[in-house]
Parts: C-alpha cells; structure tokens; sequence
C-alpha cells in the first residue's frame, strides 16, 4: 500500500512536471481587475462586490458551529469528515473576508487573500469526496497534502507570476468531483445535492465572465461579478442542506424495511380482526338459533 501511494504521488509529479514543459506561462493579466460595477457607496468603494461576499461568511460561520454544535448534528460516520468538512468551510468563511478585502482595492497583492480561501475550500471538497466514494484513510490522510498544493500554487503564482498550478488546483476538482459522483457509489442519501451545487458554481463563472455584459444588460442595477458571488454563495448552501438532511444509505434501507414490515403488521392485523368478528358474527347466529329451538320445544 505504501508502494502505491509512492507511485501515485510520483505519477502526479511527473504529469505536473509534463504539464509545465509543453504549457505556455500563464500571467495575471491586469485587465482582471477591471470590473464593471466600480460604484461607490456609503464610502465602500466597489461596494456591490464587496458587500455580495456578505452570504459567504454567514453560511460558514453557520456550517462551522453545525459541525460541532450540538453534538453530530450532521452525523459525521467516517474518520476525518469532520475534519475535512471543518477546513471546507473555514475556506468559505474566509472568502467572505478575503474577497472582500480585494474587491476594496483589487490587485494582485489583495487578490491571493481572494484566491487563497477558495482554494483551501476546493481542496476539501476533494479530500471529502475521496473520505466518502473511495477510502476513508486515504482521504483523511490526503487532506494536509491536498491544502499544501492549493497553497503553494497560490504562492508560485504570485512569486513567479505563472497561473498554470493554480488552474490545475482549481479545475481538477471540477472534472474529478463529477466523475466520482457520477461512477462511484454514494455512502448518504441526498446526493442530489452534490448537483445543485455544481450547478451553481457553473453559472457563477459563467457570470464571472460576462461582468460587463450583465452589467449592460441590467441598466448598469447588478454586475456579473456581483451576481457571482452570489450564486457561488449557494454552493455551500446546498452543500449545508445536505448534511443537515442526509443519512447514511443503510440505514434508509433499514427504515423501508421497518415500514414494509409495520405495513405487513397492519395487514395481519385486520385480516384476523375480519375474521375474528366474523367467527363472532356466526357464533352469534348459531346461539340464537338454538334459542328458539329450546323455545319452541317448551311450547
């Protein structure tokens, strides 16, 4: 087992190594920061896109304290859940600070506060996928290592100005996750969760790239960037909704169970309540006739 987890990390490696010979550089562009909304108010610059990261917090300070209080409230099963849905949404409170923080003063020296909070939530959700679809040792035991490579593609990002890690950390899990959701079986119920999710997170960036346009199209009311944030807020929405409903899939088989079989109870019962009362029903005939037999031989 040790052997393979060798080999993995150096495939991973090379393929990483691979990647950065045949890849072009990939700058930050400066035009990046050049939003539609730029309008100011109550003295927040660019206050549409920093105040639209205000959902961020409350849902993650929300799902922090559900992880711990009241006690297993999300009825954590496996070693390290708790763990990697801890760090999941430590990130997402911090995007509430972090993106704010940016969008008062956007460049790049503010945007790896953005940056940075997305990827330690990025790199959660993969190692609670792998905790939950395939191993829950080596998804435990791949959540440090997971968080180390979202943060250092961040910092080689902004010392070397090259955002191909970044990218790597930041797609992967969008072609993983599905995959997994997809070919692997799921251990709770609600997994349709998972769906709405990445839903959302689609339209989120498909708004991040059309901030002007929106903003044209909206009278110049709301930008894509905006309306990005908030609909990339509705990912750990969705995702908090699931641990709060789901079960594990045993023990939703145990209840059907439990219900077919007070079902086959109820069924029992009147089958012998009808008969029952029918028994009681000719008894009764039998008893008057052998009255007025009684009678009519005194007569």
């Amino acid at each position: 087992m040790k052997k393979r987890r060798i080999y993995s990390w150096g495939a991973a490696i090379v393929i990483f190594l691979v990647l950065k010979i045949v890849t072009p550089t990939i700058p930050q562009s400066q035009a990046y920061h050049d939003f539609a909304d730029q309008r100011s108010f109550f003295g927040i610059p660019n206050a549409l896109n920093v105040v639209s990261n205000f959902p961020f917090l409350i849902i993650g300070l929300l799902g922090l304290v559900l992880c711990y209080y009241p006690d297993d409230y999300f009825r954590f099963s496996l070693q390290g859940e708790r763990l990697g849905w801890t760090c999941f949404f430590v990130g997402v409170t911090a995007v509430g600070f972090g993106s704010s923080y940016y969008h008062l003063h956007p460049d790049d020296a503010r945007l790896v506060w953005d940056r940075l909070p997305m990827t330690i939530a990025f790199t959660s959700i993969m190692a609670i996928f792998v905790i939950e679809r395939i191993d829950e040792h080596k998804g435990t035991y791949s959540i440090v290592p997971l968080l180390l490579a979202g943060i250092v593609s961040i910092l080689y990002w902004r010392f070397f100005d090259d955002l191909r890690p970044y990218a790597l950390v930041q797609f992967v899990p969008c072609i993983v996750i599905p995959l997994m959701a997809i070919l692997l079986p799921p251990m709770y119920t609600h997994s349709t969760y998972w769906i709405w999710a990445a839903g959302f997170y689609v339209l989120a960036k498909v708004e991040e790239a059309a901030d002007k346009p929106i903003y044209s199209w909206t009278h110049h009311i709301l930008s894509g960037h905006s309306i990005k944030h908030l609909c990339a807020a509705m990912v750990p929405v969705f995702l908090t909704l699931m641990l709060a409903k789901r079960t594990v899939q045993t023990e939703r088989k145990r209840d059907k169970e439990k219900r077919k079989e007070s079902g086959e109870l109820g069924v029992n019962q009147s089958v012998f309540i009808v008969e029952e009362t029918e028994e009681l029903k000719t008894r009764g005939e039998v008893e008057g006739f052998i009255e007025d037999g009684e009678s009519k031989a005194e007569d």
